[in-house]
């Protein structure tokens, strides 16, 4: 049995800059575990898509298969979307984005999609650096087939059966860093204060945004011993700097807070504010934001929030010198010129 989402928007409700409440950014309601992590990742984009006032139908939603990637039907209803076969969903989206590049695509994918069997597309995704915003949303099983362990799992964690992972982690955030990913970032999906300004921030940017979201599932991997519950990750959570967005048409009003902070400039002229908790903190040092991650690994922590970022990298479509023009808005007689242009192309190779 489904229910229809009620229509009703109340009067008072906020408007953005085209007249839409958040209301207009949501998707159907969610057939998800109730108390699951990723409908907290949907309401997050579903916020963060209203604030910056973007048009849903200018936003793709990709996605590949798995619980994470169900999550797109519950946000951005009037959205483009395409839900991909289990770890292909790179390779769609470079399709996508190639054929117009002028859409703003978030893609959505989980442990299993991006570091099992998709782990190879993912690899490529990111050193190709597409302008893309890929969220994973990372709970450490399998929920979707019953809570087997995924490769994001810790070493020596047990499941909800008693099944031990045997193997060391892959951590996608250090192999995002390691594969030149522009912008690399770590949340908490019960911390929408840190995760909404992120993903604005990740839509903002030119390039490839890579977020890892840790998202617990309530179902199968919430128990005493996991590294990916709802207490675990609360009690051992950490942050090197709090992050805020402030898009380019709002004039930065609030104070200069105490410490160490440092104001960068987006491709857009929007800015990412960062108020550094640890004196330490670099974003701009790959090398060190893979040390950072791993050495908090080691202390039993997990590091969260913005990693990396390099707002002057070369994306996709510069690196392949594409055309200005869309493939989608080229015109019939320039993509097939027909047959005795292509015969002169041909003999020139003869």
């Amino acid at each position: 049995m489904s229910f229809a989402k009620s229509k009703f928007k109340h009067k008072s409700l906020p408007v953005n800059d085209l007249g839409l409440t958040y209301r207009d950014y949501e998707g159907a309601i969610s057939t998800l575990c109730a108390g699951c992590g990723h409908d907290s990742i949907s309401s997050a984009i579903v916020h963060a898509c209203a604030e910056l006032s973007i048009e849903p139908h200018k936003i793709a939603k990709m996605s590949g298969i798995g619980c994470s990637s169900k999550a797109p039907n519950y946000f951005l209803n009037n959205s483009h979307g395409f839900n991909t076969v289990h770890g292909r969903m790179p390779s769609v989206t470079t399709g996508a984005n190639l054929a117009n590049k002028d859409l703003t695509y978030l893609a959505m994918s989980g442990d299993g999609d991006s570091a099992s069997i998709g782990l190879g597309q993912f690899a490529h995704v990111v050193r190709r650096q597409l302008n893309m915003v890929y969220m994973v949303a990372n709970n450490g099983v399998y929920g979707l087939t019953k809570g087997q362990l995924a490769a994001t799992s810790d070493r020596g964690v047990k499941n909800k059966t008693g099944d031990i992972s045997l193997f060391n982690d892959i951590d996608l955030c250090t192999m995002a860093l390691q594969l030149g990913a522009s912008f690399v970032a770590r949340c908490f999906s019960g911390d929408k204060a840190q995760l909404i300004p992120i993903i604005k921030a990740a839509i903002a940017h030119q390039g490839f945004a890579f977020i890892d979201i840790i998202s617990p599932c309530v179902t199968f991997n919430n128990h005493p011993g996991s590294t990916r519950s709802y207490d675990y990750v609360q009690e051992h959570v950490t942050t090197g700097a709090v992050t805020d967005f402030v898009p380019t048409k709002e004039e930065i009003t609030a104070q200069t807070p105490e410490g160490e902070f440092e104001d960068i400039c987006l491709h857009d002229g929007s800015l990412m504010r960062i108020h550094k908790l640890d004196k330490d903190y670099d974003t701009s040092n790959r090398l060190k934001a893979m040390t950072d991650v791993e050495e908090h690994k080691e202390r039993g922590e997990i590091l969260t929030g913005l990693l990396y970022l390099d707002p002057t990298a070369s994306t996709f479509h510069e690196l392949n010198d594409t055309a200005d023009t869309p493939m989608n808005q080229v015109k019939q007689d320039l993509l097939c010129p027909g047959e005795r242009v292509l015969g002169t192309i041909n003999d020139s190779f003869r």
